[in-house]
């Protein structure tokens, strides 16, 4: 089974950058950004988070989840609650390196463990 993510961030830009550059390192990992609200604002999005872990649960895979900011902390462990099982899990750390990180260590067959640890460490970058 396969590792995708969900990048989540107050702003759809950056949530949005973030996937670029970690595609940029994993080519082959499939990444989904839910960043802001529903009308465009800042904020984040219950129903775009949960769309993202759907779509990809859906499709076979584990998700982790990668956050900016506290609050989204908070709505990302609300559609935890939601949703079923272990394959989806809330990897707390840096956002743009750990993204990266977490990323290349998916492509190379790290399993979810090794994801969210590699989210927590950068350690592609120690």
């Amino acid at each position: 089974m396969s590792i995708a993510f969900v990048i989540v961030s107050h702003s759809a830009k950056l949530a949005e950058g973030v996937v670029e550059l970690a595609q940029q390192m994993a080519k082959q990992v499939e990444f989904r950004a839910a960043g802001g609200t529903d009308d465009g604002g800042i904020g984040t999005s219950f129903d775009a988070i949960y769309t993202a872990v759907e779509e990809l649960t859906s499709a076979g895979h584990q998700v982790a989840l990668l956050t900016d900011l506290g609050s989204a902390d908070m709505t990302v462990d609300a559609v935890l609650e939601m949703v079923d099982g272990d394959d989806v899990r809330f990897c707390p750390g840096p956002l743009v390196e750990g993204a990266v990180a977490a990323a290349v260590t998916a492509q190379i067959g790290g399993d979810l463990d090794a994801v969210a640890e590699a989210a927590r460490a950068r350690e592609i970058f120690a």
